[in-house]
């Protein structure tokens, strides 16, 4: 079994989250790409664990760089990162096997592999498997760069409590709780900050939205049907565990909408090329149309809660109180918002590599 995302670039990512460590390998990278390892560094940061209010495991998340790169650039071969877990705590899941989580993957698994799944922390399953999410988008922020391109996602809603439009936020000033929750409105951060105190000390926790928006993009990027920019970024963003929904330009809204209301004419822009209306679609018929392309993805609520809930034993076949201890974020946007980001980027960065010019 290969956990594989995307085409030229692909990426596998692997690991386990109390086991040596996480990473990820990536073929189909040109040479001459530049290689940031600060700036890769940078974007593991927002991921980190360990921040207040959030997962307390402490983990450095400095990446190796093990092959495929020389002199500070790609050489084309396959490039691996790795970094190794460094805070394990493998007794928080000695109920596991017999006494599977609500909501999680553990008995699915252990059904699956026949008895043979690693059930620490989830195993291949955990959330720290994203690291490699992460570091891989981070690797092709020049192939971005170069077309113009820009990816910023933020937290945009925890439960319905949402934030200000993502337009409107790009150059908000960061305050310490924006930061440490990856969100760009600061007086939503504040409210946001405040919930998921009450939610920890009620031992529960709460969904979420990453909310994305793509500038720069330009015109005729992409393929039609099932290659398409949007059935290829909603695999991806899938991919990224209790992602529940994943909606593009007006969403799940346009299904109560008039044609007259959705639709965005085209009017002349620079260099001969047309331009949108204002509120059009980033892609038409899975190729981009120049606009901006909108994207939120919605979390549902981490299923590893200390709250006592009533679940299966196996080996009794009695429902019995089940309370999961460990390190668990009581909500997952805040360190998602960069998860999402760098899948976004990585598989935005396939599709300009592949792309043909119609104009």
């Amino acid at each position: 079994m290969v956990m594989r995302l995307g085409e030229s670039p692909s990426l596998v990512i692997f690991g386990e989250s109390h086991a040596t460590g996480v990473g990820v390998l990536i073929e189909g990278l040109p040479p001459g790409i530049p290689i940031d390892k600060k700036s890769i560094e940078q974007d593991l940061e927002r991921r980190k664990p360990g921040r207040k209010g959030l997962s307390q495991r402490s983990e450095s998340d400095v990446p190796s760089i093990l092959s495929g790169i020389h002199e500070g650039c790609s050489t084309g071969w396959p490039l691996v990162l790795f970094s190794e877990n460094s805070d394990v705590r493998s007794s928080d899941y000695k109920f596991l096997p017999d006494h599977p989580r609500p909501g999680h993957a553990d008995l699915v698994e252990s059904i699956r592999s026949g008895g043979n799944a690693d059930p620490r922390g989830g195993g291949s399953h955990s959330g720290r498997l994203t690291w490699g999410l992460v570091a891989a988008g981070s690797i092709v922020r020049p192939i971005l760069k170069k077309s113009g391109c820009s990816v910023v996602a933020h937290m945009a809603a925890l439960g319905d409590d949402e934030t200000d439009d993502i337009s409107t936020l790009l150059n908000s000033e960061e305050t310490e709780k924006m930061i440490r929750l990856n969100c760009m409105d600061s007086s939503a951060a504040d409210r946001f900050s405040k919930q998921i105190e009450i939610l920890r000390k009620e031992n529960d926790s709460i969904g979420s939205r990453v909310d994305v928006l793509v500038q720069g993009l330009p015109l005729g990027v992409g393929n039609p049907w099932f290659e398409g920019i949007e059935p290829a970024l909603s695999k991806g963003l899938f991919g990224i565990p209790a992602v529940r929904a994943v909606e593009f330009g007006y969403g799940v809204n346009a299904s109560s909408m008039r044609g007259s209301e959705h639709n965005s004419v085209w009017m002349p822009g620079k260099d001969s090329l047309p331009i949108q209306s204002e509120g059009g679609d980033g892609a038409l018929g899975g190729i981009s149309t120049g606009s901006n392309l909108r994207i939120s993805v919605h979390f549902k609520p981490p299923s590893s809660i200390p709250l006592k809930q009533e679940t299966l034993h196996l080996p009794s076949g009695e429902m019995r109180p089940l309370s999961v201890g460990g390190r668990h974020d009581p909500v997952l946007a805040p360190r998602a918002a960069p998860v999402v980001e760098g899948v976004v980027r990585f598989l935005l960065a396939g599709q300009i590599l592949t792309r043909t010019r119609p104009f």
